[in-house]
């Protein structure tokens, strides 16, 4: 049995994907759940537990967590990661897309640290939840993702002052620009060009070196770290976001 026991959501793709695979070099068992069912079958083979269930459906997610109990007998970590991204002017948001929004990204985070806290209280395990550098300072066409995402870090600090007292500590991670599929897809060279520019590293942060913070976080190594947020993003928070190639 391994050691430890973490369950990653969004984890049929992108961080959530890479952050699994490196939990299971490092010898743990993880619960791989997206409900992309599909995508997660495929890749979650050989790999872990693959739970296509919903984190914005309470019901998924209390079974989310019976069924990692049920494999695993443990759980010792949570990492959301689940999340949606939807970039639309303040006028263009329609009251649908910021609840379709907000019910993965900050419900989902809710929700499922909710259901796992038992169980994580049993263990003093860890939650790792990802938000992103658009919820540290505004942008345009982020009104639903950036507020969502600030939530989350807010939500974060709430429950590390809480769930302290079981010995759960609670971090939250802030990706910058990753070089994902997606992003490569979407990103003009214009764009692609004003983030170098803005990034005092000169590049986009890889999947894989998300992944090593969150590992991080999870591990024996941070035993003191709890209520933290995490900028991983080359430096790029710290010179800001409002590029004028994204206002076109």
């Amino acid at each position: 049995m391994p050691q430890r026991i973490a369950i990653v959501t969004g984890a049929a793709r992108g961080i959530g994907l890479a952050t699994a695979r490196l939990l299971v070099s490092q010898g743990a068992g993880v619960a791989l759940v997206d409900r992309d069912a599909e995508e997660l079958a495929k890749v979650a083979e050989n790999l872990g537990l693959a739970l296509p269930y919903d984190v914005s459906v309470p019901d998924q997610v209390e079974q989310m967590v019976d069924d990692t109990l049920k494999h695993f007998g443990r759980i010792d970590t949570l990492v959301n990661n689940a999340g949606v991204a939807d970039f639309a002017p303040i006028e263009g948001t329609t009251f649908e897309r910021w609840r379709r929004v907000m019910e993965t990204n900050l419900d989902g985070v809710f929700l499922c640290s909710q259901a796992a806290t038992p169980a994580l209280r049993a263990s003093k395990g860890s939650i790792v939840n990802i938000a992103s550098i658009s919820g540290l300072r505004a942008s345009t066409l982020r009104v639903a993702y950036g507020t969502s995402k600030a939530a989350v870090m807010h939500l974060t600090q709430q429950q590390a002052s809480e769930l302290g007292e079981y010995g759960i500590r609670v971090n939250c991670v802030c990706p910058g620009p990753v070089r994902t599929k997606l992003a490569m897809a979407v990103h003009s060279q214009e764009i692609i060009d004003a983030y170098h520019d803005a990034i005092p590293l000169n590049r986009y942060g890889t999947e894989d070196e998300i992944a090593r913070v969150i590992a991080f976080l999870t591990s024996d190594d941070a035993s003191y770290v709890t209520g933290q947020i995490i900028s991983v993003d080359g430096g790029f928070q710290s010179t800001g976001i409002g590029l004028p190639a994204l206002r076109q």
